[in-house]
């Protein structure tokens, strides 16, 4: 059932949080600790229902975990990961059913992986392709292969060099993960570089993998290997931390910290696209890890470029920071987020609309007139699409501006559960 959330307009918001568990890290913790041979643990694990999804699937296909108070233990299995005669349900989390398809593409036997509604409608021939050339044989619903995903998975692999036709943080780490079980060295190319989550936690795994910037891109090699049982520590997830940049920075009496979050650079270039809009918002290292901070901000147009932020899944927070700005705020190369877990491109305009701007795209950019003030914002009524980052950027516009109306807000728990409740602590 669809549920309805109200959020009003807040005086003041002040303080410090901490978000959960950065995603990204989150599901690869799980995932190198299930292929690995004994116990890895893994400290401040994401509580949301997208990293839930992974944990049960590692356990479905043989590993095992307990939690203690602040800690997950993750046992591999000595002999492997094995196939099991059960779908594996990957919920609304895109990030599972890539990167798990290049895992079981490693495992023999045919697996068989399922979705929700939203996430059966986008495309995975961006994996398809890669894994089948590796020697998996990877089949879907049309040509853009929708799940439900069959996946006939082999002992050993084909290694590959491949070249990703569109920057992709899961299909380079999809591949990444078969190449596990290839025969020999996998090299993936970028055009733009993406996050380096994965071969940064392969790395620390233990297994021998290169990287090299060649211009905007990057070159990523990897010599297949057996993870390292590892003890993980999760960084705080710096695109839940975009939530809250903007928030303090549109809202008209706010002062805000975020502690501990991943600061690497293809996570953060938010950061420095609200910079240059005016925003007083900064990162600092501390003696606890890296705090965001962001202050009330008067805030003007700019340009902003898909390859600032890779994965683009900040730009809807960001239109509504366009729609406080003065002028017209300009979003370059936004096609992928067509391909989420609803139409973002749509839905950030929309929300922008609502909001009272004038709003039109051309191809795939998309343009915002701002209003110059968050206190200009109309109060409006959304439906979020079974979309958490719509839930929350529609949030945030509503505590800066007049309010609103969220239809599908349950959906905030995929990734952020207890999000309504940080903010409110904060007021």
């Amino acid at each position: 059932m669809s549920q309805v959330r109200s959020v009003v307009h807040a005086q003041r918001l002040h303080g410090s949080l901490r978000v959960p568990g950065d995603k990204s890290a989150s599901h690869r913790a799980l995932m190198i600790s299930a292929l690995a041979s004994g116990e890895s643990t893994i400290e401040g694990l994401s509580p949301g229902h997208d990293v839930a999804s992974t944990s049960a699937i590692m356990v479905s296909l043989g590993a095992s975990r307990t939690d203690e108070a602040k800690v997950v233990r993750i046992v591999g299995p000595r002999e492997g990961l094995a196939p099991t005669t059960g779908e594996l349900d990957c919920g609304n989390s895109g990030t599972t059913m890539r990167l798990l398809s290049g895992i079981v593409s490693g495992v023999e036997g045919v697996h068989t992986l399922v979705g929700d509604p939203s996430l059966s409608k986008r495309p995975m021939d961006r994996i398809a392709v890669p894994l089948s050339l590796m020697g998996a044989r990877v089949t879907g619903h049309g040509h853009r292969v929708t799940a439900p995903l069959t996946i006939e998975g082999a002992v050993t692999l084909r290694a590959i060099d491949y070249h990703v036709p569109r920057a992709s943080a899961q299909v380079k780490s999809s591949i990444l993960f078969a190449a596990l079980a290839a025969t020999g060295p996998t090299t993936v190319r970028e055009d733009h570089r993406t996050r380096t989550t994965t071969e940064d936690m392969l790395r620390q795994a233990g297994l021998d993998v290169r990287s090299v910037d060649e211009g905007t891109g990057r070159v990523v090699t990897i010599v297949p290997a057996r993870p390292n049982a590892t003890a993980w520590r999760v960084p705080g997830d710096p695109s839940q931390a975009a939530f809250f940049a903007v928030l303090g920075a549109v809202h008209a009496d706010a002062s805000l910290e975020v502690v501990g979050v991943d600061s690497a650079p293809e996570r953060v270039g938010f950061v420095g696209v609200l910079a240059r809009m005016g925003a007083r918002v900064a990162l600092e290292n501390r003696a606890t890890g890296t705090s965001l901070l962001s202050q009330s901000s008067t805030l003007v147009a700019s340009e902003v470029q898909s390859r600032e932020i890779p994965s683009v899944d900040e730009v809807p927070v960001l239109a509504v920071a366009a729609a406080a700005a003065s002028g017209i705020t300009a979003f370059r190369d936004m096609g992928e987020l067509r391909l989420k877990e609803s139409d973002r491109f749509t839905g950030s305009m929309r929300l922008a609309r609502l909001l009272g701007c004038r709003v039109w795209e051309e191809g795939d950019d998309f343009f915002i007139e701002g209003l110059g003030s968050a206190s200009a914002f109309a109060h409006f009524r959304i439906d979020a699409q079974l979309d958490h980052r719509i839930v929350m950027a529609s949030a945030v516009a509503g505590w800066a501006g007049g309010g609103c109306v969220i239809s599908g807000a349950q959906t905030v728990a995929s990734s952020y559960p207890h999000f309504f409740d940080d903010v409110a602590s904060l007021q």
